[in-house]
């Protein structure tokens, strides 16, 4: 469902405590719920705006302020995977991150995650070649 405006949300709210409306009333008046009434009032006497907050779970990261310690595990294993990068950086920072944490944060960093084969592997395949 889409956020109420934040103009609506003012008129909510000035109903309430500008012309001393109860919250029954105010709810009845602009179709919504008390919970709601209370929650707007509440957040203008908290913070003092009436944006709409983000939805969902904030996430947090160990990866969030670690990009130098990312770029330097990427510059001295290139060819490690995900799974080893991410205990490399357990055994670095002491925080241990899944293999898609660190796969976002790789991507986020612009630093690309393709393998090159070994110089043995190109030779075979030169060799299967003919």
């Amino acid at each position: 469902m889409k956020a109420y405006s934040v103009e609506f949300r003012k008129r909510i709210v000035i109903a309430h405590l500008v012309e001393k409306m109860s919250i029954r009333k105010v709810a009845t008046k602009f179709a919504v719920s008390k919970s709601l009434v209370q929650k707007l009032v509440k957040q203008q006497q908290k913070e003092g705006d009436l944006q709409p907050k983000r939805t969902g779970k904030p996430q947090f990261s160990h990866l969030t302020n670690a990009e130098p310690e990312i770029k330097a595990l990427v510059a001295d294993h290139p060819d490690a995977t995900l799974e080893e990068l991410c205990e490399l950086f357990a055994i670095k920072t002491g925080n241990w991150v899944s293999p898609s944490a660190m796969c976002r944060c790789l991507q986020k960093l612009g630093l690309n995650r393709k393998k090159k084969l070994g110089t043995v592997a190109k030779q075979q395949q030169k060799e299967f070649k003919i």
